[in-house]
Parts: structure tokens; C-alpha cells; sequence
């Protein structure tokens, strides 16, 4: 479920008279292998607003910026784009928490006496290797940024997020001056709904019991 505060609902609904598709509410816990990443942008099916995406990356961050089909719109115009950060994390072939402990060896016999050769066997290591990862982690200035063509990127995101290995996406977005809520969990879409959650009223806090301090509460 995906909460927003009423006040701030109606400000998203009266924004203005002709609301065009946008993305208000946004948290990201995506991750999933670089090379996966750079996989999936090979050919991903684009939005028709989106001609191509541009891959950038700076040190340990990933930029994704879209390259808008409209000739129209001036090339100083910052397109919106996907961050997310590049992470080593280690990976391995076996879950170690499965295996014994390191240099358990099995007897090999269900006799009561000292097996020798079992000893002299060598210590087997897990094997394992480094796995860069791409972590789209954030809110929506983190993770998307720039607001020419912003819904069409959020579409690309959740692309993302159902190749992901793990992570969640949940977000409010505004289609055709409809409120939609989208939450994918793990790479599958799961039911989502908007909460409306009333904000405290200024004073209302100030009217409460003090409760830690109140001369008829030993």
C-alpha cells in the first residue's frame, strides 16, 4: 500500500487544469547484476516518446538518460534520466549457511574408530567470486530525475524493477488525471492502493497531554 497525505493528493489533483501523466510519490530498493543491467538496455521496449537510451557511467554510478523521439524539444533540455549506484557484493556458487563448518570432514564410515585419511583430506574453500551490481535505491529525486519526459522513464523503471533480482518499487503516478498507485515486489507486480493518511493540523500537538510531564501522573 502506498500512502500519501490527503493535502497532498489535493495538490497533486489541482496542479493544474490539464494534468499530464507525472510521477509524484516514489521509493526504490531495486537491485540486480551490472551486466544484467547493461542486458536489458541493449533493446528494451521503449515508451513512443523515448527514441534511445544513453548509458553513462561515472565512477560507481549508473545514468540512464532517455533521448526523446520529439525533434521539437530543444537539446538543452534536460530528458529524464535513471541513477543508481555500482556496488560490489560477493557471490557465492553454495550458501554457506547450508554447509558445515570450514574443514568438516565426513568420516565416510559409521564405525567408532579414528578415520586417518579423513584428516589428511584439505580444507575445500566456497567458491565464490565479485559481482558488480546496479542499485537503484532512493526517492524519486535519487533515483529519477528531471521532468521532460519523466512518466516515460518511471515505464522503463518499472521494466527494471521485474528483471530485478530483489528490491521493491512503489509509486503514485497521475495518468490521464487518474491517481494510480504501483508496487513490484522481487520482480513481480503485486496489488497496490493509495492510502490517504490525514497531516497533524498546526497546534494540534500543542493541545495534547504532556505526558512526561503532568503533575497528576506519579
Amino acid at each position: 500500500m502506498t500512502t500519501a497525505s490527503a493535502d497532498g493528493l489535493r495538490r497533486l489533483i489541482h496542479a493544474s487544469p490539464t494534468m499530464t501523466s507525472r510521477v509524484y510519490r516514489l521509493h526504490s530498493t531495486l537491485e540486480l547484476p551490472l551486466e544484467d543491467a547493461y542486458d536489458f538496455f541493449e533493446d528494451p521496449d521503449l515508451p513512443p516518446e523515448i527514441a534511445d537510451i544513453d548509458i553513462t557511467r561515472r565512477n560507481n554510478t549508473l545514468i540512464v538518460s532517455a533521448v526523446a523521439k520529439d525533434d521539437s524539444m530543444s537539446k538543452y533540455t534536460p530528458t529524464a534520466q535513471l541513477k543508481a549506484s555500482v556496488t560490489e557484493n560477493r557471490v557465492y556458487e553454495e550458501d554457506p549457511d547450508e554447509m558445515g563448518p570450514p574443514g568438516a570432514a565426513s568420516t565416510g564410515s559409521s564405525g567408532g574408530g579414528p578415520q586417518w585419511g579423513a584428516l589428511e583430506e584439505e580444507e575445500e574453500e566456497i567458491e565464490s567470486e565479485l559481482v558488480e551490481y546496479a542499485c537503484f535505491k532512493g526517492d524519486r529525486e535519487t533515483v529519477l530525475q528531471n521532468t521532460a519526459l519523466q512518466y516515460a522513464m518511471f515505464e522503463v523503471l518499472c521494466e527494471v524493477a521485474k528483471v530485478a533480482e530483489k528490491g521493491t518499487l512503489t509509486a503514485i503516478a497521475a495518468v490521464d488525471e487518474e491517481l494510480e498507485a504501483v508496487r513490484i515486489v522481487d520482480g513481480e507486480e503485486r496489488p497496490a492502493a493509495i492510502n490517504v493518511a490525514e497531516e497533524p493540523r498546526d497546534g494540534e500537538e500543542e493541545e495534547g497531554v504532556n505526558w512526561r510531564d503532568n503533575e497528576f501522573i506519579s
